[in-house]
């Protein structure tokens, strides 16, 4: 057996939903994701790393389907942009008039708060009743459970921010020194549409450089190409990802003839971070319908 082969020790058999989720995370075949879950004892996230390494995975996109409904909310008081995540259970209480104004109560309630802390944010003082007792009585009146989830912040007095809602699900704060709110809002509705992982290079933590280093290489390892030919290539690929993922090396999306980076430089400003969230990402409410399926496999109901 090859040094470089791993070989499954689980005597339990890998089931369609792992094989679903590694498909939907890397877009890999079938057969080739069952057969990496088989060899990493259904491992996903180790098995989507290996078919990286081994050039099957036509992307890195996140399988986090949830099921987890709600509404982005923003508020600005001050110098301080925050969004807010509020949850709720069906996109049909979602789109209620009553709880997008808790939403966008809950934020500005945050905004006005020099804390991220939802606990202290849930004490607030909203019409003369706190932010829990109104939460409370929405939940009575429309029979959801209901939740303030996360809150967000960026800026102070001596920076300037800007933020963009789409379809109130997915919410952008973004942060510069100099330049106008609307520069601003304008990239946050880039970050929105073009999700970076990064804000500049030097946001780039030197183990992420590494592992997408490691995967390249591993990539051209058997290409036969002498030493120093694979690691200009490995560096001319690893310097694709970093201008791909890195919001300020993106060409601007509204655009298309320059990099954000130059829209900053133009407007006499300079990137200092963003914050992109997503009603529901991370939520572990499919876990449990996953789980409600293995057990159900498990009983031969399927």
């Amino acid at each position: 057996i090859a040094t470089n082969t791993r070989v499954s020790t689980s005597l339990n058999a890998v089931t369609t939903a792992q094989i679903k989720e590694l498909r939907e995370a890397t877009g890999a075949g079938m057969m080739d994701c069952k057969k990496v879950l088989n060899e990493f004892d259904g491992d996903v996230a180790a098995a989507a790393e290996e078919l990286r390494k081994k050039g099957l995975a036509t992307a890195d996109k996140k399988a986090s389907r949830v099921a987890a409904e709600g509404k982005i909310a923003m508020a600005q008081v001050g110098g301080r942009s925050v969004l807010v995540e509020v949850n709720c259970e069906t996109d049909f209480v979602a789109k209620d008039d009553s709880f997008s104004k808790f939403a966008d109560s809950a934020a500005l309630a945050a905004a006005s708060n020099d804390s991220d802390d939802i606990e202290a944010l849930m004490a607030s003082d909203v019409g003369g009743s706190s932010l829990e007792d109104v939460r409370t009585g929405l939940v009575s009146k429309i029979g959801e459970n209901i939740q303030v989830r996360r809150i967000s912040s960026r800026g102070s007095d001596e920076t300037t921010t800007g933020a963009y809602i789409h379809m109130n699900r997915i919410g952008v704060l973004v942060e510069i020194e100099g330049g106008t709110s609307e520069i601003c809002t304008d990239v946050a509705m880039h970050v929105a549409a073009m999700n970076p992982l990064y804000a500049t290079r030097d946001d780039v933590p030197a183990e992420d450089i590494e592992k997408e280093r490691e995967i390249l290489t591993a990539q051209v390892a058997d290409s036969g190409k002498p030493a120093e030919i694979i690691t200009k290539m490995v560096e001319g690929r690893l310097n694709k990802f970093l201008a791909e993922n890195c919001l300020v090396d993106q060409t601007y999306v509204k655009t298309n003839d320059r990099t954000v980076q130059k829209l900053l430089e133009e407007n006499g400003a300079k990137m200092i971070g963003f914050t992109r969230i997503m009603v529901g990402e991370g939520i572990e409410k499919k876990e449990d319908d996953f789980a409600a399926e293995v057990a159900s496999m498990a009983a031969g109901n399927v």
